[in-house]
């Protein structure tokens, strides 16, 4: 008795090991492509409601739908980065010429600048000092200058592999909604068996959260990105499109748009003054804290979860994970409440 007992332990044991030894190993496999697939999910799970309006104006047309849908989004990302790139190539190339040609020379401030309280007598010193010694003092922070150009191509490189990966994410993203009804069904059948009778609702709430995420995100941004890109053209400002599709990413990236907008401000005050200055500067604070008023009203629009839980989530998945913490998170926590809800209710 004892020796079949020990003979079918160590076999469950064998099978037990071998099967979490090929999990861990095609977890191991497909880890650089997670967050690519996340991402993918993310995208397909937001957009699913104007793909199903797209689809039914193209007569359910779901292939051609998704790839319309798909090239308007890669249009969309690619055309402003090969822009802003045009733009950066341009300014570098003038800028290794002038200084080939020792022909680096600084502007003159706006006087009304020296009027500035506390920084403007200081700061107006300190530009004159540097227009007639502009040679030494490039040598003088060369070791500071070699630091920022490295860090200048790290971030170039992160931000070109980040905008690999949308690119991915993107083309996923076209490749779910191509199979929407399929991916509906493998979804609720996994949710089937880790939950139970539970899994369809809990596949509907998380379908929900990142609706509401998504809509408190990326919603927000594009409402900041228009009105900051209004604020621009009021005022003249050059590249006013491409700043507020700066604008824009870095909303989206939870950095906000306030690394522009305070940039423009100090460039309108130093160029106009007066009312209009001032003016665009409140609407600029205005523009800048929107976020902070919208972002948790629409975040839990149209999930039955308090919008505490999901805020937190978004925040606190943000904190951990970054941006794509921002849904992980806020679908986790939402998760993890309803279930202990439901641990709390269960009736005896």
């Amino acid at each position: 008795m004892n020796t079949d007992f020990n003979k079918i332990a160590i076999e469950t044991a064998i099978r037990l090991g071998t099967i979490t030894l090929l999990a861990a190993w095609c977890f191991l496999i497909v880890r650089p492509f997670v967050d690519v697939v996340i991402w993918g999910i993310v995208i397909a799970v937001s957009l699913h409601s104007p793909f199903r309006l797209l689809n039914r104006w193209l007569g359910d047309r779901q292939g051609w739908t998704a790839l319309l849908l798909t090239v308007l989004m890669l249009t969309g990302l690619i055309l402003p980065m090969i822009q802003l790139a045009e733009i950066a190539v341009r300014n570098f190339q003038s800028t290794a010429a002038s200084l080939a040609g020792d022909m680096v020379s600084l502007p003159e401030l706006p006087s009304r600048i020296a009027d500035w309280p506390l920084i403007g007598r200081p700061l107006q010193r300190f530009w004159e000092l540097l227009g007639h010694n502009l040679e030494d003092t490039f040598r003088l922070l060369r070791p500071q200058i070699r630091q920022l150009a490295g860090w200048l191509l790290s971030a170039t490189a992160a931000t070109g592999m980040a905008i690999l990966q949308f690119v991915l994410a993107i083309i996923i993203a076209g490749l779910l909604l191509a199979n929407a009804p399929a991916a509906a069904r493998t979804a609720r059948r996994i949710a089937l068996r880790l939950a139970g009778e539970r899994g369809p609702e809990l596949v509907r709430l998380a379908e929900s959260t990142i609706r509401g995420v998504a809509t408190g995100v990326v919603g927000v941004a594009l409402l900041q990105a228009l009105l900051a890109g209004l604020g621009f053209v009021a005022v003249g400002l050059p590249g006013a499109g491409l700043l507020a599709v700066l604008c824009l990413f870095l909303a989206v990236i939870q950095l906000g748009p306030a690394l522009v907008l305070v940039p423009a401000a100090i460039y309108v005050f130093s160029t106009q003054g007066g009312m209009v200055a001032t003016a665009f500067t409140v609407w600029c604070v205005v523009v800048a804290l929107l976020d902070n008023v919208l972002k948790p009203l629409l975040m839990g629009r149209g999930v039955d979860i308090p919008m505490l839980v999901i805020f937190l989530g978004a925040i606190g998945g943000m904190m951990l994970s970054g941006l794509i913490g921002l849904f992980v998170g806020a679908v986790v926590l939402a998760l993890g409440y309803e279930l202990f809800r439901g641990w709390v209710y269960l009736e005896a």
